[in-house]
C-alpha cells in the first residue's frame, strides 16, 4: 500500500492512503501545533469530506486500538503450532498497584511464567521492555504464556 506524504508548510504534514478497491482515501493531518486530524474523501477529491479533529491523547488511543490487534494477531499467529502457548492483550487499569511502577516490580516472568514481549503506550510499541520500564495506566501488555499464566498476569496488573 501507499502512502502519500504532502508537506503543508506553516501547518504540517498531510499522509494518505487509498483504501481497498479505491473507494475511497483516509489519512490523517499531523498539525505543527500537535493536534490531528483524521480525513477521508473520495478518489478524484483533493479536500477531505470528513474531517475528525483528535487531541494527541485520543491519537493515541486510536492508534492502540488499530496496532494492538494486528501485533497480537501476528504473536498468536507465529504461536499457533506451539501447543498451550497463547498471546493475549493486558491492560494497565488505572487502579492497578503497578501504575507508576517499574516493570521489575511485577516479578511477572517470576510469579506467572509469562514473558511480556512488547508494551504498546501511545501511538508507540515498546518491544522486549526491560524491568526498568515504569507502567502507566493505560499501557496495554503483550503477554506470552499459558492460558493460566496469561490469566495470573493480568490479576496480577490489577490486584498486585
Amino acid at each position: 500500500m501507499n502512502v502519500e506524504v504532502t508537506p503543508l508548510p506553516g501547518v504540517g504534514v498531510r499522509k494518505e492512503f487509498r483504501l481497498r478497491g479505491a473507494r475511497r482515501w483516509i489519512g490523517v493531518i499531523e498539525r505543527a501545533d500537535g493536534t490531528i486530524e483524521l480525513i477521508m474523501g473520495r478518489p478524484g477529491d483533493s479536500e477531505a469530506a470528513d474531517r475528525i479533529s483528535l487531541s494527541g491523547a485520543e491519537a493515541a488511543v486510536l492508534a492502540n486500538l488499530l496496532g494492538a490487534p494486528q501485533l497480537v494477531a501476528r504473536l498468536r499467529e507465529e504461536h499457533g503450532t506451539l501447543g498451550g502457548v497463547v498471546t493475549r492483550q493486558v491492560p494497565v487499569p488505572a487502579a492497578s498497584p503497578y501504575d507508576g511502577r517499574v516493570l521489575g516490580d511485577t516479578r511477572m516472568r517470576t510469579r506467572t511464567m509469562t514473558s511480556i514481549v512488547a508494551v504498546m503506550r501511545a501511538e508507540q510499541v515498546i518491544a522486549s521492555p526491560g524491568p526498568d520500564l515504569t507502567l502507566i495506566a493505560g499501557d496495554v501488555l503483550v503477554v506470552v504464556g499459558t492460558g493460566d499464566g496469561v490469566a495470573a498476569a493480568a490479576a496480577i496488573l490489577m490486584d498486585g
